[in-house]
Order: C-alpha cells, then structure tokens, then sequence
C-alpha cells in the first residue's frame, strides 16, 4: 500500500457510522435560528455552527474515499440541496406575486436567482455596500446567503484535496492555512466593513475549515469519557447563550464567531458520553434535525410574507404561533416529499429559474397616472449611476462625467453626495437648453465639507481621500459654478445641520476663485414612499416637515461672498406636510432620495437660481 494511500486510511479509525448527536446539534442550530429570525429578529450564531458542521461532515467523507469522484461527490451534493431548495424557491415566487407588492418584484427575482445559482451571498454583500440599495427591504430569500457559501465550499474542497495530491499531511497544511488566513482576513474585514464581512466567503471559509480540521483531529483526540460529558453540556449550554449574550448581527463573524462554533465542536468531541447527547439523541430533537435543512429553508419567507401580509414590523406571539406552525408543516411534506423523488428532485429547480425570469416581463405599471410606477421608482435615478460615475462609499477615486452642451459656454460643476447627485436630471436638461456642459463629481455618503464624516456610524477615510482628489480635479477644471448641497437633513435626533466644515470649504472654494450654489438639503420620509404609495395609496403617504427638516435653514456661521443659497423645500413640503405624489409625480425614490421625473420639473426654479448665482460671481469678480 502506498504512503499516500495509507496516510489518508488513518482517519477511518474515526466512528463512521451515522452519528446521531450531530442530528441533535442540527436541530438545536435551526431552532436557534428560526427562534432568533424570529423573535427578537436577532443572530444566534445557528448558522455558523451549520458551515462549521459543513466542514466537519464534507471533509470527513471526502477523506473515507479513497479515490474521490467529483462527478459521483457532485452528484450526491446535489441529489441531497437541490430538491428542496427549488421547491423553496418556487414558493416564494408564487408567494411574492401573491403578497409583495411590485415595488419589491425586482429585488426579490434577481436575489432568487441568485439563491438558485449559489451567489445570494455576493447579491447581498455589493447590496449592503450600495448607499442606495442598503435601505431595501428584506427579501424573503436573503438567508440563501449562507447556503451560497456552502456551495462554494463544495467546489473548493475537493480541488484542495486534490492540490494536497490526496496526503493528509498536506491536506491538512491547506486547511490550516486556509483556516488561518481566513480568520485574520475575517477579523479585519469585520473591523473596517462588517456589513461585507458578514456575507464575505472568504471571511467565512475559517468556519468551514474549522470543521475540517476537527473531523481530521477528531479520532486521535483520547478525552476520558466524564470530561466528554462535561464538555458536552458545557458546549450545548455556550451555544444556546451566544445570541443572549453577544450582538451577533453587529459583530460577526470575526472572532466573535469562535463561540458557536468551538460550542458545536464541543458538542462533537464529546460524542456519546452520556452527557448532552442524551438530549441531543431524544427522538423529537433527531425529528427536527432531519428536516432542519427545509425548516432553514421555510421559516424566513414565511416569516418576511406574514409581515407584509399583515403590515407589521415585527410579529405578535399568534404570528409567531402560526410562523413556526406553518415552517415546521412545510418544512416536513418538502423533506417527505424531496427525500422520494430521487434522481428527479432536481429538476424542481428549473421551474424557479423560469418562473423568475417570467415575472421579470410581467407589467409593472398601474392603472393610476403615478409617473414613474411606484414598481419603476428606484431605477427612475440620475444618470451617473447607469454610467458608473456615481463613486461609492468604500471607494475614494475621484471619478468624472460629462453631460450637457459638446461646445460649452460655461461649465458647471455638480459635486457632493447622493443628494447632490440627484439633481443632476435637471441640470442635464439645463445644460442642453443653455449651453453648459455639467460635470459630474459625487460620492454617496461623502459631502463637500472639512468635517469628519461618518458612513454606517465608523469614520470614512475614503471620503477625505476623495475629496483631496475632487480638489486638484477642480483647479484643473475652473468651473463657473459649483453646486453642492448647503445642509445635511436628517430623521434623527440631530435633526437638519450645516456642519461648519461646509463653510470652511466654501472658503476654500473661494480662495480658489469658485462660486458655489449650495442648495438646501431634501426631506427624509421616514417610510418608502413608492411602496406606500402602491400599497396604501397616496393620500396615506406623507410625512411632516419637521420629521427631517428645521424650522428654519440652520448655518454655522456668515455665509462666504462667493456661496449663494437656494431652498425648493417650499415645493417638496408645501403647507408643512411632504407628500409622496406631487401633481401626478412620485417625488421619491426611496425614503431620501428624488426620482428623476420629478427632478426634471424643478429644471425652471433651479435655472432661475443658478442665474442669480452666476450673475453673483460676476458682479464679485467686477468689484
């Protein structure tokens, strides 16, 4: 027999028989998450013991194969996901044309095909980066996410093993290494953007590769059996106390995640020691550990449909009844169900890929005159974000569009965050009326100002690198007028500001010889306003003034000579309430933000402003 053969031989000395406690530890894990999704609709940590037990049980079978067979391990991969994962699917596109409203269409058919091509992961991770997809609902196939890992997981395995050439000792220095430097990259990653870490595969991968790690250590480790009892309870109990006790949602993975799933490992060396595996092994805990992937799959649609269905922001305790009811009914008939097609069960998932791509060409439009649709609202937006010109939070190159007249007169620069971006509609009409050519230099979450400034509560360095950029960009350029936005506007406690780093920057601008027309910020609604609108109407959708704007425009000092300031809120709130619809228009796009339409008919008063600005600096320059 040869050295290789041999070294993978030694780990069969570990028990291969079905080891029921792992049964029980699934159970615990989707009870946790289901629980947790739930009620309080925090993180249990559940799903990292689930990718840590996908290490464990993957690398075990793939070293009890002597000669592993992608095409036979695929197979059985898929035999065992697919079924119930499209039957899944399938339901929550029928669900979705049934309750979400067609604001939600578009979001929730893209993130199904994802979940059906195993990329949910990736969909969510570039969502949660995009200042203007982060405020999205959620969708009711989101939790995919960690399914798409572990499908990613199943391609990486096996070609380490064979880059390992089928030796255990390097096998296992390819998960070692794979384990370390994954936790490091998931440790950092979770520090500086823990919104990318937490969908990130290479800041979960560690998990994984901790399972393997133990399935290849387990058969040498000799723990006397009362030890194994004890360490069994003593993991069964941290696991179920990690939600209670850390803030999962807010700090995972990172090392945080060490808790649940040293717990579950706990679980696993302690074995059948007499101890939790008495509980673990209890037939009702071994009935739900066997349907606990379809129960994972079920709950949270369920759970996202009982919401909209009911109009509510979190369940009462006869939801919760009736959630966990209906998860657990459908979670048993697609196990029963997906476990007695055999060879055909795949195939369910083809019929979600076509359902999603027929719903994609069903009509959106209303019967209303609303323009655009409410459906249609959130792509109704400048278009600098179609032409990749609208710079994101994480990034700090300065990038630049041109729009308006080919042989300018003037030209104008619009530069600032999102609410100085979607001013840019009437401006490209403006600039096509009169001659001007408008360059476009904005960043989402990153105002003109010297001041600090935040994204998701952390400083954002990439904001002064980019503006440092913006600077030499507009000494370059020596634009007639820059427009940028004078306040920053705010649902919360603070309240609408001017935070004197804008005028310290207007100063700036001013020294440089650039008039600037700094346009008061634009309401917050505190709801989604397209969706109201299609759901309730728009008479119910309106917001008051003072929920986001002050009485009076705030300033934190004398406004420089060359900075003239101009207020449309008057049209957005007249009478102190900020409606959603507008003489047939639907001013918003999500709860902050304006739809283009709506924007263009503001092109008249914002050509009359930017004429007394203009006028302004030329009478500065003459004195």
């Amino acid at each position: 027999m040869s050295a290789a053969r041999h070294a993978l031989q030694r780990p069969r000395t570990a028990r291969s028989e079905r080891r029921l406690e792992i049964d029980g530890l699934r159970a615990v894990a989707v009870l946790l998450v289901v629980i947790y999704h739930i009620w309080p609709r925090r993180v249990s940590g559940g799903v990292d013991v689930f990718l840590m037990l996908t290490g464990f049980l993957i690398t075990g079978s793939l070293l009890r194969n002597e000669h592993v067979k992608l095409l036979a391990f695929a197979r059985r991969l898929v035999l065992r996901l697919l079924p119930a994962a499209g039957l899944t699917l399938l339901g929550v596109l029928i669900g979705m044309v049934l309750i979400l409203p067609k604001t939600r269409w578009d979001v929730t058919v893209a993130e199904v095909v994802a979940s059906a091509l195993y990329y949910e992961n990736w969909q969510l991770a570039f969502s949660a980066v995009d200042y203007l997809s982060a405020g999205n609902a959620v969708s009711p196939v989101q939790h995919f996410w960690s399914l798409a890992i572990q499908g990613q997981f199943y391609v990486i395995w096996p070609v380490l093993l064979l880059m390992a050439r089928r030796k255990l000792r390097a096998f296992v220095g390819l998960m070692t290494a794979v384990f370390a430097l994954s936790l490091a990259y998931s440790i950092f990653r979770t520090a500086t953007d823990q919104a990318w870490a937490y969908f990130d595969t290479g800041a979960r991968l560690w998990e994984l590769a901790l399972g393997g790690l133990l399935a290849v250590a387990l058969p040498f480790l000799k723990v006397p059996k009362p030890v194994r009892a004890v360490l069994g309870w003593l993991g069964l109990a941290a696991l179920v106390a990690c939600g209670l006790v850390l803030q999962v949602s807010t700090s995972f993975p990172g090392y945080v995640a060490l808790w649940p799933t040293l717990a579950a490992a706990a679980v696993i060396v302690a074995g059948t020691a007499g101890g939790a595996d008495r509980l673990l092994t209890l037939r009702p805990v071994l009935y739900v550990g066997r349907i606990s992937y379809a129960l994972y799959l079920w709950h949270w649609p369920i759970f996202v449909f009982y919401l909209v269905a009911t109009d509510r922001t979190a369940a009462s305790w006869k939801g919760i009844l009736l959630i966990l009811a209906a998860s657990f009914v459908l979670a048993a008939v697609t196990t029963e169900l997906t476990d007695r097609t055999g060879n055909w069960g795949p195939l369910l998932l083809a019929p979600a890929l076509v359902g999603a791509v027929v719903v994609t060409f069903l009509p959106r439009q209303q019967g209303n005159a609303i323009t655009p649709a409410p459906a249609l609202a959130a792509k109704d937006r400048p278009r600098s974000y179609e032409d990749g010109c609208a710079q994101h939070p994480r990034e700090a190159e300065v990038l630049v569009c041109h729009y308006g007249a080919k042989n300018p007169d003037k030209t104008i620069a619009l530069v600032g965050n999102s609410h100085a971006a979607h001013w840019l509609p009437a401006l490209e009409l403006l600039g096509e009326d009169n001659g001007w050519r408008i360059v476009n230099i904005t960043k989402g979450a990153c105002t003109l100002s010297t001041t600090v400034q935040l994204y998701k509560g952390r400083p954002q360095p990439t904001c002064d690198q980019w503006q440092e950029g913006v600077l030499a960009e507009l000494r370059k350029l020596d634009p007639d007028l820059l427009i940028t936005t004078a306040t920053e506007s705010s649902e919360w406690e603070r309240g609408e500001n001017m935070p004197g780093g804008y005028l310290e920057r207007w100063r700036q601008l001013g020294a440089m010889g650039i008039d600037v027309l700094a346009i008061r910020d634009t309401p917050r609604m505190g709801f989604d306003p397209p969706e109201c609108v299609e759901t309730k109407g728009a008479a119910a959708c309106v917001a008051p003034r003072s929920l986001s704007l002050a009485e009076r425009m705030p300033a934190a000092g004398p406004i420089p000579a060359n900075v003239t300031v101009a207020d449309f809120n008057a049209t957005f709130c007249p009478d102190d309430r900020c409606p959603s619809v507008i003489g047939n228009t639907l001013v918003y796009s999500d709860n902050g933000h304006i739809t283009a339409t709506f924007m263009r008919s503001l092109a008249p008063a914002l050509e009359k402003e930017m004429l007394r600005a203009l006028a302004g600096g030329q009478a500065n320059s003459q004195r």
